[in-house]
């Protein structure tokens, strides 16, 4: 998996299932609709609509993440800043909505891994295969039972 590109996906993922929302917030809303649009304009074979319809699919996700490297769409300046822009709102307005894709990260390479603030019901962070030549920085990870919560003793 490449590391931009999963991060695309991933920003992706988190501004659909968002938008899926009844009450998501407006800034999540339009933060994904750049991005989606930009996609659409310059990288119009990346399904996005199968996407959309299950942004927690492993499989979905991966199709688009093969679809935007075959395109060379991890060198596009515009379409990073676009993803940093969801992925912003997101953890500012809707941190929840990473709960309903969870954080799962499979044969990554790279220098330096950070990853912050993750809610959820499950495991909250999920590295395997993961090859790093700097600092590791994992923090305010909430998970166990109850959407976050820790796990009650019987």
């Amino acid at each position: 998996m490449e590391p931009i590109s999963a991060t695309i996906v991933t920003a992706l993922a988190l501004g659909a299932a968002n938008a899926l929302k009844d009450v998501s917030s407006q800034a999540v809303r339009d933060s994904y609709a750049a991005l989606k649009a930009l996609i659409q304009r310059k990288y119009e074979r990346v399904p996005l609509a199968q996407l959309e319809e299950n942004p927690a699919s492993k499989a979905r996700r991966a199709v688009v993440q093969e679809e935007l490297v075959a395109a060379g769409a991890e060198e596009d300046k515009e379409l990073l800043e676009h993803t940093k822009a969801v992925v912003d709102a997101v953890s500012e307005h809707a941190p929840e909505t990473a709960a309903a894709i969870g954080v799962d990260l499979a044969d990554i390479k790279g220098g330096t891994l950070r990853i912050a603030d993750v809610i959820a019901s499950g495991a909250g962070v999920k590295i395997k295969e993961g090859e790093f030549t700097g600092d590791i920085d994992i923090s305010g990870v909430r998970a166990g039972q109850g959407g976050g919560q820790p796990a009650k003793k019987a």
